[in-house]
């Protein structure tokens, strides 16, 4: 038998923001284990980088294989592309090969939501109110896409290296109902929430402009040399991060506040720590979450999504 191949548009069709996050949280409350994540493996090629991320969840193993290309968008090629290969936990038998770089454009706005949507909670917020997003790239629609699904959002400013871009993209979203236009760095300043998804090395708004009630979310970096979001910012919020381990290791947002000892001697609150109910933060600060991207979330939908799969196949037969 032929091992099935569920390709981007199937895979979309399957896993909606909302139906992501869900089971995004199903794992966090059900035991998933971030820091039992083994550290992503990155290998040199000639234009640009292999990137292996393997896991393991209570039903299923799995690796995502993807490559990256930073010169491709100008040559018209996608800069991310892979396959996730999903294997049965037990005997490690190969189930089903999914589209990687989809599965990225769906997990990781999928992971940020989720984040925002417990950070607004803490809040007593009914809905995102005011968004700033900084980024024009695929990745920066889905989580505004995610963001509108999961918690609502009253109004949009789109911020890019590119006027023309940042316009496109919020014209893309007026048409489809939102009030949204382009903007600056200062429109952080009457953000509810702010959405970080660049590639930028250095801080992309000024800090001290953030609400003490904003929620902000950096997730465009994963690496130590890569930077969103400015110490000042750092040092005045309350921070979460996706895991212990993977944040020491790769982001670059915390490490220029405060160096890795002074983490570990601090702490960190975790995603896993906001699910279950064990972060309670002082007032009168941002809230903060940064994400690097981690395995254990692309196992959870590739699972998710392999058991609708095989449901739907199941009915059509």
């Amino acid at each position: 038998m032929a091992l099935p191949y569920i390709d981007a548009s199937a895979l979309n069709a399957l896993m909606s923001p909302t139906a992501a996050v869900a089971a995004l949280e199903e794992a966090l409350r059900g035991g998933q284990d971030p820091e039992s994540d083994s550290p992503r493996l990155f290998a040199p090629l000639a234009t640009g980088e292999f990137l292996f991320m393997p896991a393991q969840s209570a039903k299923y193993a799995g690796v995502k294989v993807v490559t990256v290309a930073p010169e491709n968008p100008a040559k018209s090629h996608p800069k991310i592309q892979g396959t996730y290969l999903l294997l049965d936990g037990e005997f490690l038998t190969p189930l089903a090969a999914l589209d990687g770089a989809e599965m990225t454009l769906i997990r990781t706005p999928a992971v940020t939501i989720m984040a925002v949507k417990h950070l607004l909670a803490l809040r007593d917020a009914d809905s995102a109110g005011n968004v700033v997003v900084f980024g024009t790239s695929l990745q920066a629609d889905r989580h505004i896409e995610a963001l509108l699904a999961v918690c609502g959002i009253d109004s949009l400013v789109v911020v890019g290296r590119r006027a023309e871009a940042a316009a496109a993209l919020a014209d893309r979203w007026t048409e489809r109902g939102l009030s949204a236009r382009a903007g600056e760095p200062a429109d952080v300043a009457r953000a509810d929430v702010v959405l970080c998804a660049t590639s930028s090395s250095v801080p992309v708004f000024d800090g001290a402009l953030v609400q003490e009630s904003a929620v902000v979310a950096a997730i465009g970096s994963h690496g130590l040399d890569a930077r969103e979001i400015d110490p000042a910012l750092v040092l005045r919020a309350e921070v979460v991060v996706e895991g212990y381990g993977s944040a020491l290791r790769e982001a670059g947002d915390l490490i220029p506040a405060r160096s890795g000892r002074e983490w570990e001697a601090r702490g960190l609150v975790t995603l896993a720590d906001l699910l279950n109910g064990r972060f309670a933060p002082e007032p009168g600060k941002p809230l903060l979450y940064t994400g690097v991207g981690m395995s254990w979330e692309d196992i959870v939908v590739a699972g998710r999504a392999y058991e609708l799969f095989t449901a739907t196949r199941a009915i059509v037969d």
